[in-house]
């Protein structure tokens, strides 16, 4: 299988450099390239991308309306945004994971650290790389007003609502069967059954949700094990 990508930069430079990397590597195709949101949401309607790596800066319509724009349509399900940012000054990267974003890479990213981005995202298994991405979002919240705490998680079991502090402070499913004793395949099961009981995409918005909701807060410690 192919893994479908569109490009959405308004840098023609940046689309041409990634165009490059993942053209050359067996296995994915750029399909489409945007220079702008709105060309961003109609390609990925048109051409069936599976991954569409967004700009967060771009004329016309932003990368995060397009993302919430490619996130609620429902035609568009198995589509995955990976937002691509400079993480010293965009603060707008919780913004997008909120929209619905799958995760983010910076746009210095090294070649094989993009491929294999794109692959996770495709698969739903977003993330990305879990330490950056616990310091970031912690970093931001800490800017916004408290979480909202509501009742929301009481759908979850006492195991599942161990596993997503543990999924918000950035451990894979694998560092999770290892901290609890379980095998990896019951750790994964555990992660897709909060996020079908929470109504999310992906584990990005899973991490997002257990900040919002209180459960985890910037500065909190990793639970012993």
């Amino acid at each position: 299988m192919t893994t479908r990508v569109l490009l959405a930069d308004d840098q023609a430079l940046i689309r041409a450099g990634f165009k490059m990397i993942i053209d050359a590597e067996a296995g994915m195709q750029v399909v489409a390239e945007a220079s702008d949101g709105r060309e961003a949401v109609e390609l990925a309607r048109t051409q069936r991308a599976d991954v569409v790596l967004m700009d967060i800066r771009m004329p016309v319509m932003d990368g995060l309306e397009a993302t919430r724009r490619i996130s609620a349509d429902d035609s568009l399900a198995g589509v995955r945004v990976l937002v691509v940012t400079t993480f010293e000054d965009d603060d707008n990267v919780l913004l997008a994971l909120q929209a619905g974003a799958s995760g983010f890479v910076g746009k210095n990213v090294a070649p094989a650290d993009l491929l294999q981005a794109i692959r996770v995202v495709a698969t739903g298994e977003a993330l990305l790389s879990p330490a950056a991405t616990r310091g970031l979002i912690g970093r931001f919240l800490e800017n916004l007003r408290p979480p909202v705490r509501t009742d929301g998680l009481k759908v979850l079991t006492d195991r599942e609502r161990e596993i997503l502090i543990l999924v918000a402070h950035g451990l894979s499913n694998e560092e999770i069967a290892a901290r609890l004793f379980l095998s990896p395949l019951t750790a994964k099961t555990h992660v897709n059954r909060a996020m079908a009981k929470l109504e999310v995409r992906d584990r990005a918005q899973l991490v997002v949700l257990a900040y919002q909701s209180g459960l985890v807060n910037p500065g909190d410690q990793l639970p012993a094990s």
